[in-house]
């Protein structure tokens, strides 16, 4: 996203939201200003269950967090998980080269949200070997100590005749009883020959099926900046902040299952709908995104990525402002009036309707016709077709008595007071 304050776009924005106070702010007010009420809707969109990560930098971050302990609570804050974003120190670097950013998370519900396990990785599982053919599977071995216990003196024998006491300094992390039954389980192993130091089994199938997420991404696992610049670049697009693929392929693989929506509020080079695909594909799943970029390169960059990959998706463009100064925007076609009048009433998509009826006849929803016209009088009563149980009709003037409207069930409501308000709500 554009976060530079002094760009015309942002001033312009800050000038319609703050007002003319907010020439006088330092950067960071005018960032806070912009930031606030974007975490604000981001906080209602969420789902109840769901949770937001947020990409920054060392810069604001300490700004960030406040605004998002303010917005989202304390007590729903995650972590503030470091990520390693370059390899090389930058040796122009006029203090310390910066090798990382930041991912706060946050929670809509911290009661309800929990984070899903990672998967184990190969390399991982190969640790686990089966030299004694158990039938449970393999395992690997671990000591018999521990860094605290009680009994400095303590010496257990075996059945088999070997003697076992912890080195100096350490105890026993298991009760005699405790060693006599995993002997007995088959899960104390004295190595090939039978008289090595006695170690227990840990079987793969008793291990948690799936690792916690750590607080520290390093670049081998979650790729770095340059790797998100040979990605973009290979797309034919040239973008100077982009993040690679498989550091947001993570955050989906804690945070979503196969069925969810993704939304990405500054969608920049297309990062996250790519990554969505991903994820889709190796596993099956059918997640949905939602990318929104306010930069003109939205189509020929952001929409174009997610093109080349093969992904399906639909391209929008936010049109004018549906109300202005409290009135209807004059710019708008009565057919775009017409489609938001519909969505506000009935929560669902307006089709044009191809029934014959009047030129303001909108449709016909549980049973209840909607109209539109500048004036309600009886001569455009008598053009209206459609049977409905009801009728609602928008119109600037009513010129019919309130006495016929009840008797024949019509109810007037009047442009543009009566039309339902969504604030900063702009017509597709």
């Amino acid at each position: 996203y554009n976060d530079n304050v002094n760009s015309p776009q942002i001033q312009k924005w800050i000038g319609q939201v703050v007002g003319k106070e907010g020439e006088d702010f330092s950067r960071h007010d005018k960032w806070l200003c912009m930031m606030f009420p974007r975490l604000k809707l981001l906080k209602q969109l969420l789902s109840d269950d769901g949770a937001i990560f947020i990409s920054i930098d060392d810069n604001e971050q300490n700004f960030l967090r406040d605004i998002c302990n303010e917005i989202f609570g304390s007590q729903n804050f995650i972590a503030n998980v470091i990520w390693e974003k370059k390899y090389s120190p930058q040796n122009d670097a006029k203090f310390l080269s910066d090798s990382h950013d930041f991912i706060l998370v946050y929670a809509k519900n911290k009661n309800i949200w929990r984070p899903n396990l990672l998967p184990r990785t190969p390399e991982m599982n190969a640790r686990y070997k089966n030299p004694d053919n158990d039938p449970r599977g393999v395992w690997t071995s671990g000591a018999l100590q521990a860094k605290s216990g009680s009994d400095s003196n303590f010496e257990h024998i075996f059945s088999n005749g070997v003697k076992w006491s912890p080195p100096a300094g350490r105890f026993s992390a298991f009760s005699h009883k405790t060693l006599e039954a995993l002997e007995k389980d088959n899960r104390i192993w004295f190595g090939a020959d039978g008289k090595s130091v006695p170690r227990f089994k840990r079987f793969l199938t008793d291990v948690q099926q799936g690792l916690v997420t750590k607080t520290i991404w390093k670049r081998e696992e979650v790729g770095d900046n340059q790797d998100a610049k040979r990605e973009v670049k290979s797309f034919g697009n040239v973008f100077d902040t982009p993040k690679p693929t498989r550091l947001i392929e993570k955050i989906l693989k804690i945070s979503t299952d196969k069925n969810s929506i993704i939304l990405d509020a500054f969608a920049g080079s297309g990062t996250t709908g790519h990554a969505v695909l991903n994820l889709n594909r190796a596993d099956g799943g059918q997640r949905k995104f939602i990318l929104i970029e306010m930069e003109s390169y939205a189509e020929n960059i952001t929409a174009e990525r997610i093109r080349q990959i093969g992904g399906d998706f639909n391209f929008y463009e936010i049109g004018e402002k549906f109300f202005v100064d409290e009135e209807i925007n004059a710019n708008l076609e009565v057919e775009k009036v017409r489609e938001y009048i519909w969505q506000a009433d009935t929560h669902t998509e307006y089709k044009k309707p191809e029934v014959e009826d009047c030129e303001g006849f909108m449709g016909v929803h549980k049973n209840i016709a909607y109209y539109l016209t500048e004036t309600l009088d009886y001569e455009f009563l008598a053009t209206m077709r459609t049977r409905a149980d009801e009728y609602v009709i928008y119109a600037e003037t009513c010129a019919v008595d309130k006495e016929f409207l009840y008797k024949h069930k019509i109810e007037f409501r009047k442009i543009p007071r009566d039309i339902r308000s969504y604030e900063n709500f702009e017509v597709i």
